[in-house]
């Protein structure tokens, strides 16, 4: 069965660079597009809905107009749109054997907007079993360079002309195929290179750093260094056209990653599955880097 690459919508601005972002995924994917709006009746319909217009009349309307805007810059490009009477959360978890990607908008850098506790997209994130990229507007298209400005692929001479990486968290404690692989594909799909970012802290037992007690921190280094080409050696194999570069860097994970993004047009992820569904915990590296990355994240669920 072939899975969609599907985008939960709002009519917000940062649920429309949701979509077009998705669009542009599923071409490189050669799967359909589906896109979600979730909407539940309320005694009292809100402000947001114009005078005149049944909470559902203003769902479809809002519904339809993304579709109209993704199917002009993408006319070939199948697509299936959803209208659900559920939760947002419930709507965009539901049928995940259909799913092969979950696109999801947010808002804003920090602050208490977007993705941050108690959001949609954060509990999607927490629960899906798929991977689940977060995209922010404005930077979405701005990130991917070759891309068009209608959102459509660019022309075969000019795909892969983009100067922004693809880049890939690894943890080479416990490195895991599966976001190995989506970081790899990802680099591929896109037509970019892709750079592997590894970041450990060794803190010595009073706490100070490593190089300023032992002088050790190069042997320390060069350790790390080679188990990142150990941990990457097969798939480069695997994807000998993909051109990757390695940073290992002692300090914090987090942070590297949110410095790699600001030349990224993909941070990649991952966020360990757990046995209990209860609360939206993803692991502090994935939900530092969805706070304070400057480009769109994708969060790849993993054993």
């Amino acid at each position: 069965m072939l899975r969609h690459v599907t985008a939960g919508v709002d009519g917000s601005v940062e649920s429309l660079a949701t979509a077009h972002w998705a669009a542009r995924e599923a071409v490189r994917r050669g799967a359909p597009l589906r896109l979600v709006h979730a909407w539940q009746w309320h005694p009292r319909p809100p402000a947001s809905v114009p005078m005149g217009n049944s909470e559902h009349e203003w769902a479809q309307a809002t519904l339809n107009q993304v579709v109209g805007s993704v199917r002009a810059a993408h006319p070939d490009l199948h697509i299936d749109s959803r209208l659900v009477s559920d939760s947002p959360v419930g709507a965009l978890l539901a049928s995940p054997d259909e799913t092969e990607l979950l696109v999801l908008g947010s808002r804003g850098l920090g602050g208490l907007a977007g993705f941050m506790v108690g959001s949609v997209s954060q509990r999607v994130v927490a629960r899906s079993v798929r991977p689940v990229v977060l995209v922010r507007a404005g930077r979405a298209a701005a990130d991917e360079h070759s891309t068009t400005p209608g959102g459509k692929e660019p022309s075969p001479q000019t795909h892969g002309t983009s100067n922004r990486d693809v880049v890939l968290g690894l943890d080479v404690r416990h490195p895991c195929d599966e976001l190995i692989e989506f970081g790899f594909e990802a680099a591929r799909l896109q037509g970019a290179a892709l750079r592997v970012v590894h970041a450990f802290s060794v803190p010595s037992a009073d706490g100070a750093d490593l190089h300023a007690v032992t002088g050790a921190g190069a042997e320390v280094l060069a350790a790390q260094e080679r188990a990142v080409v150990a941990a990457l050696r097969p798939w480069c194999a695997k994807y000998p056209e993909i051109s990757v570069t390695e940073t290992v860097s002692e300090g914090r994970p987090a942070a590297a990653l949110a410095h790699a993004s600001s030349e990224a047009r993909l941070v990649v992820v991952g966020r360990k599955i757990r046995a209990s569904h209860l609360g939206t915990h993803i692991g502090p590296v994935a939900h530092a880097v969805l706070h304070h990355a400057n480009c769109p994240v994708a969060v790849v669920p993993h054993a």
